[in-house]
């Protein structure tokens, strides 16, 4: 590895610096009011933490929680949630060992603690540094640093451990962009030695085809798999290698073709399971492939990865909860017809009850890492780049910050993704020269910029440059138009997207409590079956030749829960009829038989899929 480091396209910006706006500070507010807010108070793995001095986990649940919950107060400028943010840091950091070492284990029992809790607490602390300036940080992250370096001299990494080094670039990087010491390069080196070589697993891959049944792989888990797609970009910044940066690119390629689902991410319930719409995919992979996209748009300035952050962040990341943000699945499966305990599971290898919503269906890995993945998409919206600032991914929100000696504003006020129009207002309190980079989407033709009086064309799948010497107060307005698509998924069934958005038959849902006798799974954090109340075997009757002239795509207002049946922003009314659609124990079958159709043509009414609990999204196409 060579010493001098690269620089990132694009570097996040500060905590403090961004502001929610319109429906994000609401999404915020519903998960900070939901489980996400309250897991210190009540579940036993967060409350009574060995890592603060209890007798429940000492491994990542404490992390995992805290790297989200850590951002989302700051986010909300909530005094309560970061005092109770603030107890669990100073105990951690009070509670270093003098040597460095930073987690609860004894040091008898150092030699087998999986170091993969080891780099996620580091994660943490950075994190907490960007949002509060602690000046105890950057020593507190040296010293664990040290002690690593140490601790694998004799112990190498194993297990979660091993799959996952590369996380600790993350503060092993943030550490060297603020102190350039060469100790951190050879340690670097040390800890990629050491750890699964993802890139060249890649090269021969033997995953083409899920395992059988029952075969679990920490090579084909779904969360180091989605993990792992940053590594590549993440060495870069030490070795300056092209297969380094642009490795992610083949590795989504080849996930998509096998396993890739329409709502962009890939299945995995526990492990890599195909593309048949009834497998799962599980909650920590969509939070996990989130915070990989952030890091590869940042690091690449490659915009497709924020079209593909997008997608997942609008689509998957709500469906896999409730409204309310109480509950969550351990699994999502894109055709849901049905949420309840399973027999015996269509998953891979997880248990009959990843599809319900609880407090911890299935494993509580979910239930803490959950937390993640709003406040960070949020924290992601700008980024700075060399010349300015990059309105990286889209939602409503506010910059305050300084550029060359200036204080700029820029204001997002949007509806989207339910709406195609975002206005833009850039105050600054002197003349400032900058970029303002405009991600355009590959799927936004026909995108305009108006601005001045004029309009701009800007090229699609690509960042526009909008460089001006900007003064008090400008306004202009982006407009994405957003062309509905029929996508074609395996066996001959049809998904229906426009713009980012993926739409689904809306279900009926009678909501049935379970396990009401199991301690700690009280009201609100309960666990819950659906079932459905109304028809879901469908398909889309729609013309060959002009499918889109059945589609009619109504809006209705965003209110403060968009990602619900009840509050969807936007809906699609389209011809469908029924066809023979059996189930496979408690999901529908893989696809349809179609040996009967009905004469009677309905009207359907489609939701985009992250509004929906309930939900078939892969239909067949009924020609006329």
């Amino acid at each position: 590895m060579k010493s001098a480091l690269r620089k990132p396209a694009f570097t996040f910006l500060k905590t403090e610096e961004i502001r929610p706006e319109g429906w994000l500070l609401n999404q915020l507010k519903i998960q900070a009011a939901g489980l996400s807010g309250n897991l210190d108070k009540f579940w036993r793995d967060i409350k009574d933490s060995k890592w603060i001095g209890g007798s429940a986990d000492g491994w990542e649940r404490v992390p995992y929680w805290l790297d989200g919950f850590i951002p989302l107060a700051w986010l909300l400028d909530d005094e309560d949630m970061k005092a109770r943010a603030n107890k669990y840091i100073n105990y951690i950091l009070d509670h270093q060992q003098p040597d460095g070492w930073l987690c609860p284990v004894s040091d008898s029992n150092r030699s087998t603690y999986d170091m993969w809790a080891y780099f996620l607490i580091l994660k943490v602390l950075v994190v907490y540094h960007d949002a509060t300036g602690d000046q105890r940080i950057e020593n507190a992250v040296r010293k664990a640093l040290i002690a690593l370096d140490r601790h694998i001299d004799n112990n190498t990494l194993f297990g979660w451990g091993q799959m996952r080094w590369f996380e600790c670039l993350i503060p092993l990087l943030w550490l060297y962009d603020r102190t350039g010491e060469e100790w951190l390069i050879n340690l670097a080196s040390k800890i990629h030695s050491q750890g699964f070589d993802w890139q060249s697993f890649f090269k021969i891959w033997p995953y083409r085809k899920p395992d059988p049944k029952g075969r679990w792989s920490q090579m084909s888990h779904v969360v180091n798999n989605a993990m792992m797609l940053k590594s590549g970009a993440l060495l870069w910044r030490f070795t300056g290698s092209q297969d380094d940066l642009q490795s992610a690119e083949n590795m989504v390629s080849l996930l998509d073709e096998y396993h890739g689902m329409v709502t962009g991410v890939f299945s995995g319930d526990e492990c890599l399971n195909g593309k048949s719409p009834i497998q799962g995919t599980e909650l920590c992979a969509v939070a996990e492939y989130m915070y990989s996209l952030e890091h590869l748009l940042s690091i690449t300035g490659c915009s497709a990865w924020g079209d593909r952050l997008e997608k997942i962040t609008f689509n998957a990341l709500p469906a896999t909860f409730s409204p309310d943000m109480w509950t969550h699945q351990y699994d999502q499966q894109v055709n849901q017809i049905e949420c309840s305990y399973q027999e015996n599971p269509v998953f891979g290898t997880n248990g009959g009850y990843s599809n319900t919503f609880g407090l911890e269906p299935n494993f509580g890995c979910c239930t803490a890492n959950l937390n993640q993945a709003w406040p960070k998409f949020a924290h992601s919206t700008f980024m700075r780049s060399d010349d300015g600032l990059v309105a990286a991914v889209y939602a409503p929100c506010t910059v305050n910050t300084k550029i060359k000696d200036a204080n700029v504003s820029v204001t997002l006020e949007t509806g989207y993704p339910f709406r195609d129009t975002l206005k833009f207002k850039v105050v600054t309190d002197r003349e400032v020269d900058f970029a303002l980079h405009l991600r355009i989407p590959e799927w936004a033709c026909d995108a305009v910029i108006e601005l001045d009086d004029s309009s701009i064309s800007p090229q699609k799948g690509a960042f526009y440059k909008l460089s001006r010497r900007w003064s008090g107060e400008t306004v202009f307005t982006l407009r994405l138009p957003m062309k509905p698509q029929l996508v074609q998924r395996p066996n001959d069934l049809y998904a229906v997207t426009r713009g980012p958005l993926v739409y689904s038959l809306a279900i009926g849902e009678r909501w049935v409590r379970i396990n009401e006798d199991v301690p700690g799974h009280e009201f609100p954090h309960c666990d819950y079956e659906i079932y459905p109340t109304t028809p879901w075997n469908y398909g889309f009757y729609l013309s060959k030749t002009d499918p889109e002239s059945g589609l009619v795509f109504e809006e209705h207002p965003i209110g403060d829960c968009p990602f619900s049946p009840e509050g969807a922003p936007v809906s699609v009314r389209v011809p469908g009829r029924k066809v023979d659609w059996s189930k496979e124990g408690n999901s529908a079958a893989p696809f349809p038989a179609m040996s009967w159709i009905a004469d009677e043509t309905e009207t359907l009414k489609l939701i985009p899929y992250g509004c929906t609990n309930l939900r078939l999204t892969e239909l067949p196409w009924i020609k006329y």
